[in-house]
């Protein structure tokens, strides 16, 4: 495998007009695959925006419009595709679906959202996936030539059993496509990023949507990667960008031989398992 490879994380101005959306993916998975990058990500509800009034509205099966998109973008560029998510439809359910594409197109990967997103911040922000979405009961990760990627979509990230169980899995890359909003994110967007990439000794990024000030829910934006020593090595501001950051497996290794965590957990008193 590679030692070092490149990470893209697209973080696209989402609207209204989802064939708008689309192309401009498409647009930005172009761009991002020139400037070198292996693995490319895309936020959250990239083809619609976030709300629970807009997932029915968008909502598609797979294969679908957006899907076809993500696999022909896939293939034209020769990239692995981390596809965000968008709303899914299926047999009267709706789900907040992640699809992976490898370089030839295929889809090797589905994650539906598996922790959703219902809080109530007085004053602030409230919130309720589960009043349209139902959630997802699969962990999900798959193979590249570079390393296992393991996959959640925003909410998951707080939820630092599914990261260890992905680390058990022998990821050592994890991609979370989400939209924090303006209370979550300045305060915990980044934290959480690099909590599951110190607790896990992996690579995690973060991928959100740009920031549109005059949308129903405002994202934070700051797309995000850090790396097994809890350091952040590619970070955005608001606007739409695509940033890079180089993922260096031997750094991995590194920190894991200096903090050797993996010899010292104690399974005799207490072990995270997958059921």
């Amino acid at each position: 495998m590679a030692k070092v490879f490149r990470l893209a994380l697209i973080q696209m101005a989402v609207g209204a007009n989802k064939a708008e959306n689309l192309q401009k993916a498409a647009q930005l998975i172009k761009t991002a695959t020139k400037e070198g990058a292996n693995i490319v990500a895309l936020p959250e509800c990239f083809n619609s925006p976030y709300g629970t009034s807009y997932f029915a509205e968008y909502a598609e099966k797979i294969p679908g419009p957006s899907s076809t998109i993500l696999a022909e973008a896939a293939k034209e560029n020769s990239v692995f595709l981390v596809g965000g998510s968008f709303p899914e439809e299926d047999e009267g359910k709706y789900y907040n679906t992640c699809t992976v594409y490898d370089p030839q197109g295929n889809m090797i990967a589905k994650h539906r959202k598996i922790h959703l997103f219902d809080i109530d911040v007085p004053g602030k922000i409230k919130f309720q996936e589960s009043d349209v979405l139902s959630p997802g009961n699969v962990f999900t990760s798959f193979a590249t030539p570079f390393c296992k990627v393991g996959v959640g979509i925003c909410y998951d990230i707080r939820f630092q059993e599914m990261a260890q169980i992905y680390n058990k899995q022998g990821c050592s890359l994890l991609l979370y496509p989400g939209a924090f909003n303006m209370t979550t994110g300045p305060a915990h967007w980044e934290l959480l990023t690099r909590a599951r990439a110190v607790d896990n000794q992996v690579y995690v990024a973060s991928i959100a949507p740009a920031r549109d000030e005059k949308g129903s829910y405002v994202a934070w934006g700051h797309s995000t990667a850090v790396n097994p020593w809890g350091e952040v090595i590619a970070k955005a501001e608001a606007d739409e960008t695509i940033v890079y950051a180089d993922i260096d497996l031997e750094r991995m290794e590194e920190v894991r031989q200096n903090i050797p965590l993996r010899n010292q957990k104690r399974t005799d008193l207490y072990e995270v398992t997958e059921k």
